[in-house]
């Protein structure tokens, strides 16, 4: 329970930690975050392959269950959608549509952020949930590494929308604590209830599958540097496919 705890804090402190560093490079070249988070993407699709996907075949022993799981995590996202729009298309690549927003607005930028950061943390207390601390770890740390780009690319729109940095560094907290409490639920979930745990494990992969395939790729490949964002998602996903079998 330690480890899980320590975990969750790791996973929502990586927010704070992009959003620290978002205040201190407040203007990031494309390239250079297209590069960070691409890697993080390939670090996330090995952790959803090999720390979600294929456990819950091993655990389930039934394949249908699991294609069942991925498709209700990527469809649970697709709806989350639809009612709260991600990061990108709150702000765009035009800041200034903020400068005169409104707590409204505020709000609802950072409600979309804390919304999509739930199933991930999900996705990391699920790791644990199953008992295998190594993967666990492995999905913690490929969650981790993309929230501290999203964390960074969420300050320069807040601060250009007229929010003082105080308050953007406490948004950016409930951000990260929506994950950390995201963790928790999803590890008391399946340690609860062990039978759930081939079809939580395929949601949380769907989950993560969704948010690689229809925020991370698309917005790394959006800016004219897809050759760099390729490679450094394939430096990402070998990254972590070596730290798994030296781990395994």
């Amino acid at each position: 329970m330690e480890a899980v705890l320590l975990t969750a804090l790791g996973v929502g402190g990586a927010t704070v930690f992009g959003a620290v560093l978002g205040f201190a490079f407040k203007k990031l070249s494309h390239k250079f975050s297209d590069i960070v988070l691409s890697f993080a993407a390939g670090v996330m699709l090995a952790a959803a392959v090999l720390g979600l996907i294929l456990p819950s075949i091993e655990y389930g022993n039934n394949v249908l269950i699991t294609v069942v799981g991925i498709f209700a995590g990527a469809l649970c996202l697709n709806l989350t959608d639809k009612l709260v729009p991600h990061l990108h298309r709150l702000v765009g690549d035009d800041s200034e549509k903020h400068h005169n927003a409104d707590l409204s607005k505020v709000l609802l930028f950072v409600m979309a952020i804390a919304i999509h950061n739930l199933p991930e943390g999900i996705a990391a207390g699920v790791g644990f949930g199953s008992g295998n601390t190594s993967q666990a770890l492995i999905i913690a740390g490929g969650i981790a590494l993309q929230n501290i780009p999203e964390g960074m690319v969420i300050i320069g729109p807040m601060l250009a929308a007229g929010v003082t940095p105080k308050k953007t560094f406490v948004c950016a907290l409930i951000t990260g604590l929506v994950e950390v409490l995201g963790t928790l639920i999803g590890y008391f979930a399946v340690s609860l209830a062990s039978a759930i745990l081939p079809f939580a494990l395929a949601f949380a992969g769907g989950t993560m599958l969704y948010v690689i395939s229809d925020e991370m790729i698309p917005e790394t490949h959006a800016h004219g540097e897809q050759q760099g964002a390729t490679y450094a998602l394939l430096v990402g996903f070998c990254v972590m496919l070596i730290t798994d079998v030296l781990l395994g």
